[in-house]
């Protein structure tokens, strides 16, 4: 499984089939009852902020998406059957919202009324005509105010099938996308070898083994919320970092060249750090030294900041996914997300070991403030004295996933696997750092200015340097800043990437938008 951009998945020419609910099912959805409950604070923000580009007439393209590839002759039968007991068994896959702004109400269709039908669109017969498909149906269908939120489809050739999965982001987060394939392939598996058929397919669902109910979730986010009030421990942490670091959401370390407010279409980029090799000796590195990998990337980040000219204090935003602090949803469909603030200071340490223990103490400071939710958080900033449009603009964040420990790993459908996002306009250069056994390599949607596109590639380029040295030395000496610029040249000839898929509209700042 791996994290790219969309354009990168290219599947081989064939047939494409794509599934919709039957008109029965429709209808039964379009009368599904205002569901009781709090829906969670991510969700509902980023349903309200949807409703607001859509009454602008803004394209979408907050979801998220994956692909994979499976073996043999499709059975469209069995298909229908999986992607039925799929749907059914997470609630979250059966809710829709409907907003007027301020009030958001959630839906849920009931799983004796979820159906689908199949549709044969004819050959796909190129890689662009593939890639234009896919975004056309995820711009289109992937909405969370109409039933279902998400596209499903297959494009089938003489030796196997690519099977996808977009949804939008109120109903899915990355890691979400992951386990949905790897299911998906097993449900599939199952109803062609006749486990899962027609009608028996929603009472399958709900008598196999069931994940945590994103529904539930969002009544334990609204009591832990309640649970960290002006006076709790977590809180007042929360207040005094923004306190500390100028009552500002982190930015990005380098200077992007866009004036505040200012967007541009994103660029994807990607960039290799380690092989195998490379990666277990950063990993015995970081442990000899007291640390961890995860809290290595961070300081590997504090020093490529610091030897880049930002300063000798390290002030970022990780992604945590939530489901590692409640295992009763390890593997629930929806938007499991927690941020917390990252800070380092340099001091005096002279080398990447000696600055290892405070970036562990760093690390292990998010997981306690990840504890937190989401308007808690922002509750604090706006204690700390932060203005509004403080607390709404987006972070740049850092999100880290180990693809390795998902349930689906080892299967060919999970392997074969890659996660993409829709690509709209951003001010920030949010980082995508994922391990699997082969490789560490990053991932950002960066502004597509040829300004900033120096300074990505600039930032990005030392970075992997820094890893790269601690991986093959056993350490990395600091370099003061006005050494620095001997070791990390700013290129002069990066391209930019804009094309015909390039957004035009100005998406919210939102915290919501952002995610793994």
């Amino acid at each position: 499984m791996k994290i790219t951009a969309l354009h990168q998945w290219t599947p081989d020419p064939g047939r494409a089939y794509l599934w919709r609910p039957t008109p029965a099912c429709l209808a039964a959805a379009a009368d599904a009852p205002v569901a009781d409950g709090p829906v969670t604070f991510l969700a509902e923000n980023h349903v309200r902020s949807a409703h607001l580009a859509h009454t602008r007439g803004t394209p979408h393209r907050a979801y998220l998406g994956s692909g994979t590839q499976l073996d043999g002759t499709l059975d469209v039968e069995a298909m229908t059957s999986a992607l039925t007991a799929f749907v059914c068994r997470h609630a979250i896959l059966r809710s829709w919202f409907e907003s007027d702004g301020p009030t958001v109400l959630r839906h849920v269709v009931g799983a004796d009324d979820v159906a689908f039908e199949v549709e044969e669109l004819g050959l796909l017969d190129t890689p662009d005509a593939i890639d234009r498909h896919l975004r056309h149906r995820f711009e289109a269908e992937t909405r969370s105010d109409t039933f279902p939120g998400l596209a499903f489809g297959v494009i089938a050739h003489h030796d196997g099938f690519a099977m996808y999965l977009g949804c939008d982001h109120a109903l899915s987060d990355g890691a979400s996308q992951a386990l949905a394939l790897a299911e998906l392939a097993e449900l599939y598996e199952s109803a062609v070898d006749g486990d899962v058929r027609d009608g028996e397919t929603c009472e399958h669902a709900r008598s196999a083994p069931a994940p945590g109910d994103y529904l539930e979730y969002a009544v334990a986010e609204a009591a832990i919320a309640r649970d960290h009030g002006t006076e709790s421990p977590e809180f007042m942490e929360w207040r005094d970092t923004f306190a500390r670091n100028g009552l500002r959401m982190p930015t990005f370390p380098l200077d992007l060249g866009l004036a505040p407010g200012e967007t541009a279409p994103v660029a994807p980029l990607e960039m290799d750090i380690l092989d195998r090799v490379g990666i277990d000796g950063f990993d015995k590195v970081c442990k000899s030294a007291g640390g961890s990998f995860l809290s290595g990337i961070y300081a590997a980040m504090a020093i490529t900041g610091y030897e880049l000219g930002c300063g000798p204090h390290h002030y970022g935003m990780t992604v945590l996914n939530t489901r590692a602090l409640l295992p009763h949803f390890a593997r629930s469909q929806g938007w499991f997300c927690a941020f917390a603030p990252v800070e380092i200071d340099l001091g005096p340490n002279a080398d990447f070991t000696g600055l290892l223990p405070s970036a562990h103490t760093a690390q292990q400071r998010t997981k306690r403030l990840a504890t937190v939710p989401v308007q808690s958080a922002l509750a604090a900033m706006i204690a700390a004295g932060a203005t509004t449009d403080d607390v709404v603009s987006a972070p740049n964040l850092l999100s880290y996933i180990d693809f390795r420990w998902f349930p689906g790993d080892g299967s060919p459908a999970y392997d074969r696997g890659v996660i993409f996002t829709g690509e709209g306009r951003t001010a920030n250069a949010s980082v995508w750092i994922n391990r699997d056994h082969e490789r560490l390599y990053l991932g950002s949607q960066t502004p597509d200015t040829s300004f900033a596109q120096r300074q990505v590639h600039r930032y990005f380029g030392h970075l992997c340097e820094v890893i790269a040295d601690v991986a093959s030395s056993g350490d990395h000496r600091i370099v003061e800043p006005t050494d620095a610029a001997d070791l990390t040249g700013i290129p002069t000839d990066v391209p930019t990437h804009t094309d015909d898929h390039a957004p035009t509209h100005l998406e919210e700042h939102r915290l919501a938008r952002h995610d793994h």
